[in-house]
This record gives structure tokens, sequence and C-alpha cells, in this order.
């Protein structure tokens, strides 16, 4: 089998279309979450701990001197960033949790016989009633 047609079956193959309508659908899902955390979020409880922007807390390293930028310390965009890893790692947690939960339910249904062993289960069954 050619390289060309091997490398066709696997990105035609259900799991990696299913993998990149994922990817994609959690980058959107990070977006909204980022969003919820820095406009939703964060506001109230920099207001609760008396005003404070969580995206502008900074340790100065060095000061700016001239055209050379001052080195800072990020640690409030830092925070925000932690805050949104946590929603994030909790949302697929729970869309994990559920998947797994269907594929018991699917694993605990019986299988339907096979034909042929439902046939021998009535030639059993009539050889018995001649008994």
């Amino acid at each position: 089998m050619g390289m060309m047609k091997e490398f066709k079956e696997f990105a035609v193959k259900g799991n990696v279309v299913d993998m990149a309508v994922g990817i994609i659908i959690g980058a959107a899902f990070g977006k909204i979450v980022s969003s919820f955390v820095g406009d939703v979020i964060m506001p109230p409880i920099g207001v609760l701990l008396g005003g404070v922007d969580f995206s502008k807390l900074a340790f100065t390293v060095k000061e700016a001197a001239g055209a050379v930028p001052a080195v800072v310390i990020g640690y409030g965009k830092f925070i925000q960033t932690l805050i949104d890893f946590t929603i994030i790692a909790f949302a697929i947690f729970i869309a994990i949790k559920a998947i797994n939960s269907l594929k018991r339910k699917e694993e605990e249904a019986p299988a339907e016989p096979p034909v042929q062993e439902k046939l021998l289960v009535e030639i059993r069954d009539l050889l018995k009633e001649r008994k």
C-alpha cells in the first residue's frame, strides 16, 4: 500500500476528523472561558479585594530606562490564567465523566445472541420436551 493511500485512509478516518473538530471547539471554548474569567469573574473579585485590577498586578524587576521598557512579572495575569485553566479542566472533567457514564450504560446492555445460537437453544428446548 502506498504511503499516500495510507495517509488518506488515516486522515479520512472518523477519529481524526472528530479530533480536529474537538480542537477547534476547544480553542473557541478557551476564548469564551478567558473572557468569562477576565470580564465577569475577576472584576467582582477585584472589587471585593478593594478595587484591585488583577490584569495590572505585577512586580517591577527593573524600572524603565530611556527607550528600554520596564521588566515586570505580571502575576495578576497569571492568576487569571490559573482560574481559566481550572474552569476549563473542570468542564472537561464533567464532559469526560458524562461520556464514560454513557459508555458504561452501553456496555451493561446485553448483546443480542446470534441467530445460530437462538436456533440451537430452540432445538435444545424441543429435545428436552421430547424426553
